[in-house]
């Protein structure tokens, strides 16, 4: 019995099958017609060519950039000649960084890959121009790039070869009702501490940019300009003076339970902003605008340069010579540099813009437009950042 139901069963498939092919056969027509839908959405891509797009840094960025791909694709100029794809590698995970993958494949000599564009800036930058030479970047054609006359801001390396498109940097952050009239040089910074000890903290360098950047910019403010871009290990013999100088002002630093306190991180220091336990520090520009934007922040925190200014870098973008869209990625370039793309930037993540705001909505964020984007200074000492902190936890981290 059980034997006849199976056979039964098969028959009834087998019949279910053939009756599914004449099916097909007989209704040729809804075949051709599906075969022409994929035919035309393939021929729709095709008209489109592929620009890839490669990114690294933490999450946000990687937020940020799925929305510029999400305008480019959809609503810029170029939308209906290029879709631009993101490869992004995230920051600090212990793979190979994208400095090693794009020299490994220049220097492999491969040709015709999809680095067609690289996001590029500070010590990546640097790694990248030291280990293979701005030859491996096109030579940028600005009447490629319409949209880069209305950017004032230039890279301090490979200048010809890569095209800035957003700034950062560490600026002087206070409360404002604390410090209605803040310091705008360093001598003026120095007098305000002596006369609010207690009041001002900065990160211990290693835990936080923007404890390195005050604790650098001290050091090399006594030192030539070019030092600041430099790893010869020679310019350590002349790091005494700047030591001296943090030791003269440790006396002043933020106090807690009778001792000298030197917070760790650069969210260390915004917290005791925020608390009213400080009221100044150093930080990034686009840590302290985002947080008050969300709310973390108090309203009366607000942020200036002081001269010398803090260090800071321009992010900017290059066209590696061994890509497959050349023109794809000069289309990508223009577009970063208009308003809509701007505008992106500095709503996500508080970038500041190298492009005259005056048609980008600033609300909430209108400290950045008294920023000049001219004025900031770039760091790269390489290794000596090692050393560097490790005399600050010698001489000034233990003088409590």
């Amino acid at each position: 019995m059980k034997r006849k139901k199976v056979t039964s069963l098969l028959a009834l498939m087998m019949a279910g099958v053939l009756a599914a092919g004449m099916a097909g056969c007989g209704g040729s027509g809804n075949g051709d017609s599906a075969e022409a839908s994929a035919s035309s959405e393939s021929g729709d891509s095709g008209d489109k060519s592929t620009v890839t797009i490669w990114a690294t840094g933490s999450d946000n960025v990687r937020q940020v950039y799925e929305a510029l791909i999400e305008d480019f694709n959809s609503n810029s100029d170029y939308a209906d000649q290029y879709t631009a794809e993101l490869q992004f590698m995230l920051s600090g995970t212990g793979t190979q960084s994208m400095t090693d993958m794009l020299a490994a494949a220049y220097q492999a000599n491969q040709t015709n890959t999809d680095y067609d564009l690289v996001d590029v800036g500070g010590d990546d930058l640097s790694a990248l121009i030291s280990r293979v030479g701005e030859e491996a970047f096109v030579k940028l054609d600005d009447s490629k790039i319409p949209n880069a006359e209305r950017v004032s801001a230039e890279s301090s390396l490979a200048a010809d070869y890569v095209q800035p498109y957003r700034g950062t940097t560490v600026i002087l952050a206070y409360d404002s009702e604390a410090v209605p009239n803040p310091p705008t040089t360093m001598d003026e910074l120095v007098e305000w501490m002596k006369e609010n000890p207690g009041r001002f903290a900065y990160n211990a360098p290693g835990t936080g940019g923007a404890g390195d950047s005050f604790a650098r910019t001290s050091v090399y403010n006594f030192l030539p300009e070019e030092a600041m871009t430099s790893d010869d290990t020679s310019w350590e013999d002349q790091w005494d003076e700047g030591f001296q100088f943090l030791t003269d002002i440790h006396q002043y630093m933020y106090t807690s339970g009778g001792s000298i306190v030197y917070p760790n991180k650069n969210q260390g220091t915004l917290d005791l902003l925020n608390q009213g336990e400080i009221d100044m520090c150093p930080n990034w520009a686009d840590m302290v605008l985002s947080q008050r934007a969300d709310g973390t922040l108090k309203d009366t925190i607000k942020i200036t340069q002081i001269d010398p200014a803090f260090t800071g870098s321009l992010q900017s973008l290059a066209i590696p010579t061994f890509g497959s869209n050349e023109d794809g990625a000069y289309a990508f370039i223009d577009y970063m540099l208009t308003d809509s793309a701007q505008e992106i930037l500095v709503k996500e993540m508080a970038a500041i813009p190298l492009v005259d705001t005056s048609n980008i909505d600033m609300t909430g964020y209108e400290d950045v437009m008294n920023l000049d984007v001219s004025n900031f200074r770039i760091m790269s000492i390489g290794d000596l950042g090692t050393d560097f902190n490790a005399r600050w936890d010698s001489e000034i981290g233990t003088l409590g």
